[in-house]
């Protein structure tokens, strides 16, 4: 059974709507995969019904985008969290909001150096979409400063760059237990990705696992071979639930659905500790 519990539609920021994820994902040979969007459940309806489709079994889920006390992205993946949850809810909206004013700095500021404006990264934001870097990435490569997002994101875009303003974004140790609350599985995303730039210390994996932390994202292409194993010493030692996922964001990354997967045994461990919603199953 191959199950890939991290993937990314036009609800955020992959290319591709959630029902076209879960074609792909059954033409790339899973037998179940979860739509995690960023800060989003605004897709889980129309993957169920691709999903049930397609017999595939879906784990609803989403990727809760953090901010550590140093100033670090975290990214927490939630499985089966209810998705009404007033609490949790709320803490997302005002990420949301964030989000919209962040990239309407970064782009006012871009705009002095390069040919693009406000309408030209709406027009590569999908309806309700979580707007974030990726569609002034888009916005950069339509306007032919850079030749794809990696590029982007490498460069004008890094969180080193003149041109970057960071954004309100919860605790991780708060999210974890907000997503706890709300009846999910908070599982730390692609955590030792150093790749991507500064990643948290122990101390931060501590907080999460004391407020509720049940597993990490060990197996991702960003996490390096040291870092795999180290999570997974952590995780024997917490008891911490290991998964491997692709973080698929159609051609918005090179990353293949697949390329990492979950043991069966996992998912269901995360179907057993979930109280808010249900996997699908076909």
């Amino acid at each position: 059974m191959r199950i890939d519990l991290h993937t990314h539609s036009t609800v955020s920021d992959g290319t591709q709507p959630p029902a076209e994820v879960m074609r792909s994902a059954k033409e790339a040979g899973l037998d179940a995969v979860a739509l995690t969007d960023h800060d989003s459940t605004s897709g889980w309806t129309e993957a169920m019904q691709a999903a049930r489709k397609e017999g595939l079994i879906l784990v609803p889920g989403m990727e809760v985008s953090c901010r550590s006390s140093e100033g670090i992205s975290v990214h927490v993946l939630s499985y089966l969290h209810d998705p009404a949850n007033p609490e949790l809810l709320a803490e997302i909206a005002r990420s949301r909001t964030a989000r919209v004013s962040r990239a309407e700095m970064m782009v006012q500021r871009l705009a002095e150096d390069f040919p693009i404006d406000w309408d030209l990264v709406q027009r590569h934001v999908a309806p309700g979409a979580t707007i974030g870097r990726p569609h002034i990435a888009d916005a950069l490569v339509a306007a032919g400063v850079v030749p794809n997002r990696s590029a982007a994101f490498s460069g004008i875009l890094t969180a080193r760059s003149r041109y970057f303003v960071a954004h309100y974004a919860p605790d991780p140790a708060h999210a974890v237990e907000l997503i706890r609350a709300a009846g999910g599985v908070p599982v730390f995303a692609h955590p030792v990705a150093s790749s991507r730039g500064r990643v948290v210390g122990e101390e931060t994996f501590r907080e999460m696992i004391d407020a509720g932390l049940l597993g990490v994202e060990a197996d991702h292409r960003d996490n390096p071979e040291e870092g795999r194993a180290w999570l997974r010493s952590l995780a024997a030692e917490h008891s911490l639930l290991v998964t491997g996922s692709s973080d698929y964001h159609g051609t918005g990354k090179p990353n293949l659905l697949g390329e990492f997967t979950t043991d069966p045994e996992v998912l269901d461990k995360i179907e057993s500790l979930a109280t808010g919603t249900a996997v699908v199953r076909p």
